[in-house]
């Protein structure tokens, strides 16, 4: 009888206060040790835009194998002297060739996390649906695709293409994609076909009160007027966690859960942004 494999991965962490949240989550209890695998979105964890290297081993430190990210992935100028030699690190697949980072990793001979960028409302960047043809096709030319839970964290805007991008993975193998990007937990978790497991976005973690992890005023400022302004990390109680929880039998996805909660203590400190 095969073991159950069992997937966190963790909704875009938003600045300290999301990081609070995932300490929070993950070291309660030993909630960590719930999971074999945990991945979480890292692209806006440092001040909310970007990752520093003191950020990235600091999620490690918490239990996180494998960190995500999506367009903000190099907003931080030290990303560019630590990505290549992260042992945990993804940066988007389709963007060019010449970036540094990897698209994808294998883990312990089980799965493969591979990182793709929409390019709706978003800058311009590869087509992911015929990027993910092409990889895919390397993988199972390599013989690298078999028997392997294979995970995509979809990073982008708009609904449809997440949906569509979803069904196309499915049709090529793919056993799970979770959206990211829009900071906002969807409610229609489900499965294609027996075989793919499936959530628009997994939400974010950060505070509850913020216009997705930002402060409101600031945000407030910007819609009135477009005129780019600063936006900074809301920081005020509570903190919402939010993520899902696949299990799976071999790689084939039996459940999907999404995981939401909030807190309001200030029990646990992280470290600066």
């Amino acid at each position: 009888m095969q073991k159950q494999f069992k997937i966190l991965f963790i909704g875009d962490i938003v600045g300290r206060s999301g990081r609070k949240a995932v300490k929070k989550y993950l070291l309660t209890d030993n909630n960590k040790d719930n999971y074999d695998f945990i991945i979480a979105n890292a692209e806006n964890a440092s001040h909310g835009f970007g990752l520093t290297k003191k950020n990235h081993d600091e999620l490690l430190e918490y239990g996180v194998n494998c960190l995500t990210s999506g367009n903000h992935i190099w907003d931080k100028k030290d990303v560019f002297q630590y990505i290549s030699d992260s042992p945990a690190l993804v940066r988007p697949y389709n963007y060019h060739k010449s970036a540094l980072g990897v698209g994808y990793r294998i883990f312990d001979d089980k799965i493969i996390v591979i990182n793709m960028l929409g390019k709706t409302f978003l800058p311009p960047i590869a087509c992911p649906f015929e990027a993910l043809e092409n990889l895919f096709n390397n993988l199972k030319e390599s013989g690298l695709f078999n028997d392997k839970i294979i995970f995509i964290d979809f990073h982008a805007e708009a609904t449809a293409e997440k949906q569509c991008f979803a069904r196309y993975a499915a049709s090529l193998g793919a056993n799970a994609v979770i959206g990211t990007h829009t900071h906002v937990q969807t409610a229609d978790e489900t499965i294609f076909d027996g075989t793919c497991a499936y959530l628009t976005d997994a939400g974010f973690c950060g505070s509850k009160n913020s216009v997705i992890g930002m402060e409101y005023l600031g945000s407030l400022k910007r819609l009135i007027t477009s005129i780019n302004e600063r936006f900074e990390v809301e920081m005020s109680y509570p903190y919402m966690f939010n993520a899902c929880e696949i299990v799976f039998k071999g790689n084939i996805p039996k459940s999907i859960k999404r995981i939401s909660f909030e807190y309001s203590d200030d029990e646990e400190s992280v470290g600066e942004d």
